[in-house]
């Protein structure tokens, strides 16, 4: 499946190399893409960079994967025809630094909704806001494998992204439609505050239930 990540910081890169290895075709869209340290690391990795234009254009299925605060400029740059129709996989968190880690967006509102809004024609899914990039490919944890939640008005789109998460060896629990993200986004300040307590990101959340 060709897929196209617009951003190439740490989330960015995690995701790309992590649906390369399954054999996925990979393009990194950034606004700088004749960046060396970028073709190096996309030459190593097996994974194409491009400006996030074409990116989105080649596309079947495209993840947004920027700072917040670069969000809007970035789904611009790749173009709200180049994303009309298409699976738009929204891996941001609203988040803000004053004197502790904030949301800049919520509770009655996401950066999953801002995003349907920024591209209306696509078909947002929120999922991978919720656990480090260490983990977003084989979530191993002596626990077992970790949930992903996602959430996204499209029940067929949620059904692809679905299976493109269980490929990295994850859980999936359907939180509802795009206005879950309300719910989602704040679980990453959670994940957070503990990767900086407890000075390690090899942590999940884990939904238990028991059969019904």
């Amino acid at each position: 499946m060709r897929l196209g990540v617009i951003g190439s910081g740490g989330v960015g890169r995690a995701l790309a190399e992590a649906f390369a290895s399954r054999g996925h075709e990979v393009t990194v869209g950034s606004r700088s893409p004749d960046d060396q340290d970028l073709t190096v690391w996309g030459g190593t990795a097996g994974v194409a960079v491009a400006d996030p234009a074409t990116t989105a254009a080649q596309a079947e299925i495209v993840f947004v994967a920027t700072a917040w605060e670069g969000t809007e400029n970035a789904l611009s740059l790749a173009g709200a025809d180049n994303l009309t129709g298409k699976v738009l996989v929204d891996v941001t968190n609203p988040l803000v630094f004053t004197d502790r880690l904030e949301l800049a967006i919520g509770h009655d509102d996401s950066a999953g909704e801002q995003v349907q809004r920024w591209a209306p024609g696509a078909l947002v899914v929120k999922a991978f806001n919720t656990v480090g990039l260490e983990l977003f490919d084989n979530p191993s944890l002596s626990g077992g494998p970790g949930t992903m939640f996602i959430a996204g008005d499209s029940a067929e789109a949620k059904a692809t992204v679905t299976e493109l998460i269980g490929q990295l060896g994850w859980e999936v629990h359907d939180c509802g439609d795009i206005r879950a993200a309300r719910y989602t986004e704040p679980m990453a300040i959670i994940e957070i505050e503990h990767a900086m307590r407890s000075g390690t990101r090899r942590h999940a959340f884990k939904l238990l239930t028991d059969p019904p």
